[in-house]
């Protein structure tokens, strides 16, 4: 009789997802989010040409707590999907191929990401005084 407890596949809790996967499906996810952030460009734009209410409305949003986490979030996401992009032309040159060449380049891409992330808001807060 077979034993029932057993997984019979590996699941989330056993199968680890290997760096350069995470970081591949990261990139496309952070392409799309960039690609529903330029929504705000124009809504901005479109504020500010109707008039000192309607800015002063998109400005109230993006200056309340969910807007500057997604201002945030935005930057960061903006931050990654360009150092990546650098990642991926090196590789374009074939250099950087190499399975430990590229983790440790993917692990650079995640350290850069967090460092210019909280240089970029931390430069921000200290021009505001606050964050903007």
């Amino acid at each position: 009789m077979a034993n029932i407890n057993r997984p019979l596949s590996p699941h989330l809790q056993i199968y680890r997802l290997p760096l350069l996967p995470l970081l591949s499906i990261t990139h496309r996810i952070t392409g799309c989010g960039i690609a529903l952030a330029a929504v705000l460009i124009p809504a901005v734009l479109a504020a500010l040409a109707a008039g000192p209410e309607a800015y002063e409305c998109v400005r109230a949003h993006l200056a309340a707590w969910y807007g500057q986490v997604a201002l945030i979030l935005i930057s960061a996401g903006l931050i990654f999907h360009g150092l990546n992009g650098i990642r991926h032309l090196v590789w374009d040159t074939g250099r950087n191929l190499a399975v430990p060449n590229a983790e440790k380049s993917g692990y650079a891409v995640i350290a850069l990401t967090v460092v210019l992330t909280a240089a970029l808001w931390l430069y921000l807060c200290q021009c505001h005084g606050r964050l903007p």
